[in-house]
C-alpha cells in the first residue's frame, strides 16, 4: 500500500500586511504643509481654495484640527493661539490666505465663509470638528491680534446666520479671562451685528435658547460693570437695540420667576393677603414692574397653589372661596383697564381650558366686579370686542345677565343725573 509523499513547506515566509492594518505615523507638520502649498498655489483665488480642498486626497478625517486652524488663522495653533513655526526655515509654515489675513471687509469675509460652506456640505463628517475648531479659536482669543479677534467676530455673525454652528461653542465667551479684559464683549458686539446683518432677532434668540445660554448673556461684562442698565446702554449705543430688548425681556422674565416663586411660598405659608399686597407693592417698585406685566403671573400663581375638586357642583364654591381670599392681591396687579382686560381674557382661557371650570366663568367675573378686582367699563370692553375666541359663545351668553343688569344701572346712573 502507497503512502502520499509529506508536501514540503516552507520556514521564514514573509507573510504581507494588509494595507488597512497598517497605521500611518500621526504627522500634522506634513499635513499642514501640504494644505498650505495648495492653497498657496492658487493665488487668493478662493473658488480655486474651493476646488483644491475638494479635489484633495489628505486626509481630512484624521487632521480636521489642523486643515481648520489653516483656513481660519493661516497655520497650525499651538496651545494659547500662537502659529507653530517649523524649525526648518526652507519650509512654509503660515499662509496669508485665511481668514485672519483677509481685509476686514464683510463682503470679502463673506466669500471666505463659501469656502467652509462648500467644504462641510462636500465633507459632511468635519461639521463636529469645525465647532470644536470654532470653540478653540474662542478659547484662544487673547492671543489672537484685535483685528484678527474682529475678523473671526465677522465670520462667526455670519456662520451662525446660516445655522452653520450650533451656539453652545459661544459658551468659551464665558471664561473670566475673556471677560475681565471687556475681549468678550467687543467680540459678541460685533458678532451680533454682523448676524443682524442676515437675520433678524428671532434667529438669534432661537439659537441662544437651543444652546441654553440665552439668560447668561449679562456675564459677557465685567463683574465691576455688570448691570442691567450698562448692558442697555452698550448695546443701544452700538445700534444694536434688538439685543437691548432681548435681554430686557429676560430680566424681566427672571423677576416674574423669582416673584412667582415667592407669591406661591407665602400663599403655601398661609400669609396674610395685605402681608402678601405690600410685598408685591415694594417688589413693582423695586424692579420698575406694571400692573399689566403681573396681572397674569398672580394669576396664575394663585391658580396654581390649589388642587381643584374634579366635580362642576363642588368647584365652584372652592373657587369663589379661594378668589375672595386673595382678590385684594389681584386688585394691585390690575390697577389699569389694559391690566383688567388682559385678566378678563385671562380668566376666560383658564375656564375654557378646564372644563370644569366652564360655569364657574360668570361667578368669578361677578365676584371680581365686587371686590373691585374689575371695573365695569372693562367687563364691557371685554363682552364687546376684547374677548377671546376660545368659548366665546359660552362665556358671552353666561355674561348678559350681568352686562345688561350693568347697561341698566348706567341708565339709571344717568336719568338720576
Amino acid at each position: 500500500m502507497s503512502q502520499k509523499a509529506e508536501k514540503p513547506s516552507l520556514s521564514g515566509q514573509r507573510l504581507k500586511t494588509r494595507k488597512r492594518d497598517e497605521k500611518e505615523k500621526y504627522d500634522p507638520s506634513a499635513f499642514r504643509d501640504a494644505v498650505i502649498q495648495g492653497i498657496n498655489d492658487t493665488e487668493a483665488d478662493l473658488d480655486l481654495v474651493s476646488k483644491f480642498l475638494d479635489i484633495s486626497k489628505l486626509d481630512y478625517r484624521r487632521y480636521a484640527d489642523v486643515l481648520f486652524d489653516v483656513l481660519f488663522a493661516g497655520g497650525q495653533l499651538a496651545p494659547g493661539g500662537s502659529i507653530v513655526e517649523d524649525p526648518d526655515q526652507t519650509k512654509v509654515s503660515r499662509t496669508d490666505i485665511c481668514v485672519f489675513g483677509c481685509e476686514e471687509d464683510r463682503n470679502k469675509l463673506k466669500a471666505y465663509f463659501d469656502v467652509f460652506n462648500k467644504l462641510l456640505r462636500r465633507y459632511k463628517y468635519l461639521e463636529k470638528s469645525f465647532e470644536e475648531s470654532i470653540k478653540k479659536l474662542l478659547v484662544f482669543l487673547k492671543g489672537f491680534k484685535e483685528n484678527e479677534q474682529r475678523k473671526l467676530a465677522i465670520i462667526l455673525g455670519i456662520i451662525f446666520a446660516n445655522g452653520f454652528c450650533k451656539a453652545q461653542v459661544l459658551s468659551a465667551l464665558f471664561e473670566e479671562h475673556l471677560v475681565k479684559e471687556g475681549i468678550s464683549l467687543r467680540f459678541a458686539t460685533l458678532m451680533f451685528r454682523s448676524w443682524l446683518e442676515d437675520k433678524d432677532i428671532n434667529s438669534v434668540v432661537k439659537a441662544l435658547k437651543t444652546a441654553q445660554i440665552d439668560s447668561r448673556l449679562l456675564e459677557l461684562f465685567p463683574l465691576n460693570k455688570r448691570s442691567q442698565e450698562a448692558f442697555v446702554s452698550h448695546f443701544k449705543k452700538e445700534g444694536l437695540e434688538a439685543i437691548a430688548n432681548f435681554q430686557n425681556k429676560q430680566q424681566s422674565s427672571e423677576v416674574k420667576k423669582e416673584l412667582q416663586k415667592e407669591l406661591s411660598e407665602m400663599i403655601e405659608n398661609d400669609e396674610q393677603p395685605k402681608e402678601i399686597v405690600s410685598y408685591l407693592v415694594e417688589y413693582m417698585k423695586k424692579h420698575g414692574l406694571g400692573d399689566s406685566e403681573l396681572v397674569i403671573h398672580v394669576w396664575n400663581t394663585l391658580m396654581a397653589q390649589v388642587e381643584w375638586n374634579k366635580k362642576e357642583e363642588l368647584v365652584a364654591e372652592q373657587a369663589i372661596k379661594h378668589l375672595k381670599k386673595y382678590s385684594m392681591v389681584l386688585a394691585v396687579v390690575a390697577k389699569s383697564i389694559e391690566a383688567e382686560i388682559k385678566l378678563l381674557v385671562k380668566i376666560q382661557e383658564y375656564c375654557y381650558e378646564n372644563m370644569v371650570f366652564m360655569k364657574v366663568f360668570q361667578k368669578i367675573i361677578v365676584l371680581f366686579y365686587k371686590t373691585d378686582v374689575l371695573s365695569e367699563d372693562s367687563i364691557m370692553k371685554w363682552y364687546t370686542t376684547s374677548h377671546s375666541s376660545k368659548g366665546k359663545s359660552v362665556f358671552l351668553e353666561q355674561m348678559k345677565t350681568f352686562i345688561e343688569w350693568l347697561q341698566n344701572a348706567e341708565e339709571e346712573s344717568d336719568e338720576e343725573d
